[in-house]
């Protein structure tokens, strides 16, 4: 084989996290777009405008979010298993707001109505607002602990309820990705428009920028307090999985380990705070372009501080710690990783040139003269 199974859990690791990074800056800008919709779009023509920014994207950048999806049960299939067991109704709240999305973008135009219009738009904004603050939610949830436990045929029970997942630390971490989904859009939907639509949009961007940076320090000093999950005993990393063979504790500041570990680490939580200010600064400068990047540079941060904290942890358990679920135990086989980093090496890429050659051809300002002269057809 051409990596060892410790190298390939490694990767997996990795691939993961970059299919989430993806999924954040590729569909999370359509979300921000939508999430900005009823705020800076003040009429029907200025709505269109903003929907179509987006509207010739959004399903392609879904390949991000089917993709991670897919990853996740080849290579992680005990994570999957518990995630959808324990974060059921969260899941589930997720699909059914994004069940606005495609009927909102197809139906919005179909009737001349006002008020048909206003209540899908509004439609899009629950569409795409709730699966952001959902995504953070699970994310905070992690740091704390998830109720879960193994039996000795390794099925894994829930013992928590949907509303528990909703606690203060969950609520500030699901509010943190709203924002930076909010921005990221924010950066996309100026590029892509002028005056005064992309006047307010700088605006509301900047506060959702600012936001993002006092909530995400916030966070930071929040999870630096509290307690976190520490492997105490010693791990065969390059073993065969076993979920139950190990000992894990809480340490106060645990989360913090791999920070003091790797020092070259606090670059992203550094990254983290100052580009949503130069993202903010560029924008005022009308280098829209440019602000997009430092704000996909800040989603790629934001969710690496995550993953770096929370190394090994994928799914720590509150109440049966030693069955929390790690980057070492909780994989596939040795073939079935091998196979699939086959599949990523071949089709990341193609997705990867198709959706630069879909951007690059669909490239320029959508104006509100192009929406006069299409009245009849688009969003």
């Amino acid at each position: 084989m051409l990596f060892d199974y410790e190298t390939l859990k490694i990767i997996w690791w990795l691939l993961v996290g970059v299919l989430l990074i993806g999924f954040a800056i590729m569909d999370g800008h359509d979300i921000g777009v939508c999430t900005l919709l009823p705020f800076v779009g003040k009429n029907d023509e200025e709505r269109r405008i903003i929907v179509t920014t987006v509207g010739a994207h959004w399903e392609g950048n879904q390949v991000w979010f089917i993709t991670a999806g897919g990853a996740l049960f080849a290579a992680w299939p005990m994570v999957y298993a518990t995630a959808f067991s324990g974060f059921y109704w969260a899941m589930m709240a997720v699909l059914w707001a994004m069940f606005f999305r495609p009927v909102g973008f197809k139906y919005r135009n179909m009737i001349k109505d006002q008020r048909w219009r206003n209540s899908w738009d509004w439609g899009l904004f629950i569409g795409s607002f709730v699966p952001a603050v959902v995504f953070g939610v699970a994310f905070g949830n992690l740091f704390l602990g998830v109720p879960f436990s193994f039996d000795s045929n390794l099925l894994s029970t829930y013992t928590g309820t949907f509303w528990q997942l909703l606690n203060p630390f969950a609520i500030l971490c699901g509010l943190v990705s709203a924002a930076l989904l909010t921005m990221q859009g924010g950066t996309f939907l100026a590029h892509r428009t002028l005056g005064i639509i992309q006047e307010r949009t700088i605006r509301y961007t900047t506060l959702s920028a600012i936001a993002l940076v006092i909530m995400f320090v916030g966070a930071g000093f929040w999870i630096q307090a509290m307690d976190g999950y520490v492997i105490t005993s010693a791990v065969d990393k390059g073993g065969f999985p076993n979920v139950l063979g190990k000992e894990v504790a809480l340490q106060s500041g645990g989360w913090m380990t791999n920070f003091a570990t790797y020092p070259w680490a606090w670059a992203f939580p550094v990254l983290g705070v100052v580009m949503p200010l130069i993202t903010v600064v560029l924008l005022r400068m009308g280098q829209t372009l440019a602000s997009f990047i430092t704000s996909s540079i800040t989603v790629l941060s934001v969710i690496m501080t995550a993953g770096v904290a929370l190394f090994p942890f994928v799914i720590p358990s509150s109440t049966h710690p030693n069955a929390s679920l790690t980057a070492w135990d909780s994989v596939s086989s040795h073939l079935t990783l091998m196979v699939m980093l086959y599949a990523v090496v071949i089709f990341i890429p193609l997705i990867v040139m198709y959706t630069s050659w879909a951007y690059s051809i669909m490239r320029g300002k959508v104006t509100a003269a192009y929406m006069r002269e299409n009245s009849e057809s688009g969003y």
